[in-house]
């Protein structure tokens, strides 16, 4: 195993946490209140409130999948393969870095470990 390799599945470990951490936050402090919200409003479509939790967890399930496609490029992808999925991974994570920085004025670790992943992800692809 190279440095190349290692720093890409470190960017796919790092994603994956990241992804895990956010989606557990996300479920507690967001899906819960305004599931909340949605049952104790009578006119709110089955249809909405059975969406609106998957949507908020798409971001989650998109970094976490992005996480193992890393880890298994960085162990069986060629070259070019390897670059494709960085480029696509990392499209992914650079926007949660930025989203994350700019939603939460930079006072969240999450938009830090994404630009860790980031940086692990240019080096391994590089």
């Amino acid at each position: 195993m190279n440095w190349q390799t290692a720093a890409l599945a470190l960017a796919g470990v790092i994603g994956g946490v990241t992804a895990v951490i956010h989606g557990v936050l996300v479920q507690r402090l967001m899906v819960r209140p305004i599931e909340a919200s949605l049952l104790a409003e009578p006119r709110t479509p089955e249809v909405i409130r059975r969406l609106v939790p998957l949507l908020m967890q798409f971001s989650t399930f998109a970094w976490l999948l992005g996480a193992v496609a890393l880890i298994v490029a960085a162990r069986w992808f060629e070259p070019q393969a390897r670059l494709v999925t960085g480029l696509l991974v990392g499209g992914l994570y650079l926007f949660g870095a930025v989203g994350n920085f700019w939603a939460n004025a930079g006072r969240h670790p999450g938009w830090m470990l994404m630009a860790a992943a980031l940086v692990l992800i240019v080096v391994g692809i590089v």
